[in-house]
């Protein structure tokens, strides 16, 4: 059997006295052991089943990153139910119906932090048959109940009925499903994905073959349980190595949340961080202000550094060598004197990140490379659970997304399904025991995705002549020019946001058009700097600042056409012709992100649809038009 329960149950047999799960409720980070975690996945699944919780029933789990998360997905496998993990970023009504209602859902397991939204709701949800609270509250409705009570029932079944639980629990074959995890819906309703139990620890095995971990190893998960990343590159994988894994501490607002993880880094110290491009940019702002703060000397000697560092890096796999003995014997005095004290910030402890969740520029990766603290760009989709390629210590080369798994089958496609060369670019297509089971209640998209075996990501890539995946972006985002030429636009956007400090958001967009045009986040502090440090009598509100703040946004755009210090890096086509200054950021909360941190590119066209087609007007193409004045 190579059900998650096996891989569970094999782990608690060679690591039992090891801890496993670490969580800070109040000052400090308190661990708990294989067998321990063992004792309250039986007491929970055992509650589960005297609460006649049938085997194949769908169990909605909805809180934050804790360890009664991790133990209770695995109390709803043992019980032969199936887990609808929910993200608790989903805010609006309709959201949490629609998964809850489509998934058929009978059992909520939810935090006191979440709970309020499953209230808000419950009228609407009479199928809902019990609500089981995570954390004590004062007063219960008639179909909630205590954590704690349903762990009170798991002991009194145990006494006398331990066997059925083992006989539940053993009889999950590989092919059962696991989870039923939900899409973002960026475009429709969002779709159910099946992953079976043999998914997950297929998935597991093959993220082994690219990194080793050891039972030393401990990881601080910063991202979404309710993701199968966070699953598979999260604890599972830890669980299998017999490692350990912590939870951030749980705010009482999500801004408080996000707060407590640069403070959890440097309390817990993990070797390894798994994040998203979005958090990784974070922790480069909040390095570089840390730099800034210490006086102008010092951001001179680390820039200085990064430079010795880069140059001497190169792409990772192909560092070093006999013309760069100077900038070694540099790069080591430097990372005394001030990468060593960057990295104690992190922790001190930290080996490497594994970054997944969307493109990570190369000039992301080169900075984290540089100052010790390496991130492995991966690949992967939730549809293949998620790990498809990934960079490691022992392979990796940077502004790639790495290796592919073992016991996995890649294809690059045209348009037209034929198999494409090394070297060429298309859709990328996989087969392995990873690949999902198909989508929840929907057969005609299952078909559509799953061909023969196959899944078609929708992604498009290609491989190159040492094995490595790279990976261009999403066909449904590509530009299309007034001939049919296609690119996609994920690496300009990214490869600018990260080489600049005045622009924090960008999303491109050519339909068909004869010529490329831009959304622009600008990021505002940084053009009141400028402007500052260029004309210090100007006043932030005036129109000569607001002009000189515009023609820096086009400056940057400029550096990379013809004649600019970067030209060449980017097709000249496809680079803005005419650009729309925004007066607010791509977020979750006005929808313009997916929980993902994606754009969304369709609502943010139709949102600023005036603006798009402005862009197309000859005024349009001046920088210095009022619609841009006004938004800054």
């Amino acid at each position: 059997m190579n059900t998650i329960i096996n891989l569970f149950e094999k782990s608690v047999e060679k690591f039992g006295d090891s801890t496993f799960l670490w969580e800070k409720k109040t000052t400090d980070f308190e661990p708990i052991t294989y067998n321990q975690t063992k004792e309250q996945v039986y007491r929970l699944a055992a509650g589960l089943m005297q609460m006649r919780i049938k085997q194949g029933d769908k169990i909605a789990l909805l809180s934050e990153g804790r360890n009664e998360w991790i133990i209770s997905e695995l109390g709803i496998f043992y019980a032969g139910a199936v887990n609808v993990p929910l993200s608790v970023k989903l805010e609006e009504s309709n959201d949490l119906i629609f998964r809850l209602k489509h998934s058929e859902t009978k059992y909520i397991i939810v935090s006191g932090n979440q709970l309020k939204k499953i209230r808000a709701i419950i009228s609407s949800l009479l199928f809902i048959r019990k609500i089981i609270i995570l954390d004590p509250q004062e007063k219960y409705a008639y179909n909630e109940i205590f954590l704690g009570d349903v762990l009170s029932a798991g002991d009194k079944f145990l006494e006398t009925n331990r066997d059925d639980l083992i006989e539940r629990s053993r009889s999950i074959q590989d092919n059962d499903m696991a989870n039923i995890s939900y899409t973002s819906g960026t475009t429709a309703d969002p779709k159910g994905i099946m992953l079976s139990h043999r998914n997950y620890t297929a998935n597991v095995e093959q993220v082994m073959s690219l990194i080793t971990i050891t039972p030393q190893d401990s990881n601080l998960i910063i991202i979404p349980l309710d993701h199968c990343f966070g699953h598979v590159a999260g604890f599972y994988s830890f669980m299998a190595y017999g490692a350990n894994v912590a939870t951030v501490q749980t705010g009482k607002t999500p801004i408080e949340s996000l707060k407590n993880i640069p403070l959890n880094i440097n309390e817990f110290k993990p070797a390894i961080i798994l994040s998203v491009p979005a958090l990784a940019k974070n922790f480069r702002k909040n390095i570089e202000s840390n730099v800034r703060k210490k006086g102008k000397m010092m951001e001179k000697l680390f820039n200085h550094a990064l430079k010795t560092a880069y140059a001497y890096n190169k792409e990772g796999y192909n560092k070093g060598g006999a013309s760069q003995l100077l900038n070694k014997f540099l790069l080591a005095i430097y990372d005394k004197l001030i990468f060593s004290k960057v990295r104690l910030a992190m922790g001190g402890k930290m080996k490497f990140f594994v970054g997944g969740g969307a493109l990570l520029d190369i000039e992301l990766q080169r900075f984290f490379y540089a100052i010790g603290i390496p991130m492995f760009q991966g690949y992967g989709l939730s549809e293949a659970t998620p790990v498809i390629s990934s960079n490691s210590p022992k392979k990796h080369k940077l502004g790639s997304s790495g290796a592919l798994v073992a016991n996995l089958e890649l294809k690059i496609l045209d348009s037209d399904g034929n198999e494409l060369p090394v070297g060429e670019k298309g859709e990328i297509v996989i087969k392995g025991e990873n690949v999902m089971l198909g989508y929840w209640k929907n057969p005609e998209a299952t078909q559509k995705t799953i061909i023969d075996g196959w899944l078609h990501t929708g992604d498009m890539g290609y491989m190159d002549k040492d094995g490595f995946l790279y990976v261009l972006g999403r066909f449904k985002s590509l530009l299309i020019g007034s001939d049919g030429e296609k690119y996609s636009p994920e690496g300009i956007e990214e490869g600018i946001c990260d080489k600049n400090k005045f622009i924090e958001q960008m999303m491109l967009h050519n339909n068909q058009d004869s010529y490329t045009v831009a959304f622009i986040v600008p990021d505002k502090e940084q053009l009141k700097r400028y402007v500052k440090e260029t004309q210090p009598h100007l006043d932030w509100n005036s129109p000569e600042a607001k002009e000189l703040a515009l023609l820096k946004i086009q400056d940057v755009i400029n550096q990379y056409k013809t004649g600019g210090i970067y030209a060449g890096e980017y097709p000249d086509r496809w680079l803005p012709a005419a650009i729309a200054v925004l007066p607010e950021p791509f977020t979750e909360q006005n929808q313009l992100l997916n929980s993902s941190l994606k754009m969304v590119r369709s609502k943010i066209e139709t949102h600023y649809k005036s603006r798009l087609e402005y862009l197309f007007k000859s005024e349009g193409k001046n920088i210095l038009n009022p619609f841009n004045m006004e938004s800054l």
